[in-house]
């Protein structure tokens, strides 16, 4: 039997280096920053945000997400466009999009390689943990939108699968079956 302590730190350990390997690929593969490449992702999944929530869904302040769609618009990769009243959308361009595309093949990458180190009983025990710990993750952080900010969501939900943070977020009645918050 392994002991929590333990466990909780082979736990850290891995979260860390899979960080590492993961956000490696994700920055190199756009030329962008780890918010950047969130942002790009969250855009081709929500298109027109605002500023303000772009900045929510990858952790950062309203200015810091300002001066991060400027970057991102410098690059060509967004754009803002008016909408109701003083409102301003982002939208990612068509380089945006295909750059998004990049970051998720990168960060895909790396986490397909240590799976396929595992046979077909310990992948299917694998992800049943993984989303276990992604429905408390969920709780903790409590914003599905931020949780999954570089996640493919395709991939999460082939199959027929049900994107775990989704769903603990419906049960909490903090979205709606298209993932957006109830307010």
């Amino acid at each position: 039997m392994h002991d929590k302590d333990r466990v909780a730190n082979l736990l850290g350990a891995t979260v860390l280096a899979v960080n590492d390997l993961v956000l490696t690929g994700v920055t190199a593969a756009a030329g962008v920053s780890t918010s950047g490449a969130a942002a790009l992702v969250s855009l081709v999944a929500a298109p027109g945000l605002s500023v303000t929530e772009l900045g929510r869904r990858v952790g950062l302040s309203q200015p810091a997400a300002a001066r991060m769609v400027d970057s991102l618009q410098e690059h060509g990769l967004v754009e803002r466009r008016r909408s109701v009243g003083r409102w301003v959308a982002v939208y990612a361009t068509e380089r945006g999009r295909r750059a998004a595309e990049h970051i998720l093949a990168a960060r895909a990458d790396p986490l397909r390689e240590l799976v396929d180190t595992l046979d077909d009983e310990a992948r299917e025990t694998l992800g049943g943990l993984l989303e276990r710990l992604l429905e408390r993750i969920y709780v903790e952080i409590g914003d599905n939108q931020r949780v999954c900010r570089l996640c493919d969501r395709a991939a999460c939900l082939a199959h027929d699968s049900v994107c775990p943070v989704g769903q603990a977020a419906r049960e909490r009645g903090e979205v709606d079956r298209a993932g957006q918050p109830i307010r």
